[in-house]
């Protein structure tokens, strides 16, 4: 698909400029260019040659991109836990009087303080999914540990 590009275009192009939005003969040609080059370091020799071929290189900003995105640490269970647990105390404290319950699409905007990248401390604002959390650990209760329930309950979640 690129080299028919390449090849329709005499060989001049600017495969640095190409949006991301283009498609060429049906196909995500802008898409696929972009994952070619930020996945540069994970394809073979004889794909890289095939691509230099044509005139695509890496792209080193892109690479350092999708490496960032991947090395993003995954929360364990009992982190995310905490974080529900937070959520739902600060929904709590704040709407004790007029709301009994959390709605289903509620959203609650929880501060945390996390290390930025030259190691000073930052305040981050995140929205957490509360109301899709507690209805998630409604429908898994059974699998929740008595101490996880006591802390619901604690907060006052009526089928905890």
């Amino acid at each position: 698909m690129a080299r028919s590009w390449w090849l329709d275009l005499d060989g001049r192009v600017d495969w640095t400029t190409l949006p991301v939005e283009t498609v060429f003969e049906g196909e995500q040609l802008g898409r696929w260019m972009q994952a070619q080059r930020a996945g540069w370091p994970g394809l073979e020799e004889d794909q890289r040659d095939l691509l230099s071929a044509v005139g695509i290189e890496e792209d080193l900003e892109l690479v350092a991109a999708k490496q960032a995105a991947e090395a993003k640490p995954t929360v364990s269970r009992g982190d995310r836990f905490q974080q529900g647990l937070v959520a739902l105390a600060q929904f709590v404290e704040r709407e004790r009087e007029r709301h009994p319950r959390v709605p289903r699409p509620h959203k609650e905007a929880v501060e945390a303080v996390e290390a930025g990248p030259g190691g000073e401390e930052r305040v981050v604002v995140s929205h957490f999914a509360l109301g899709t959390w507690l209805n998630n650990q409604k429908a898994r209760r059974a699998k929740l540990s008595p101490g996880q329930l006591a802390q619901l309950a604690e907060h006052g979640v009526e089928w905890a």
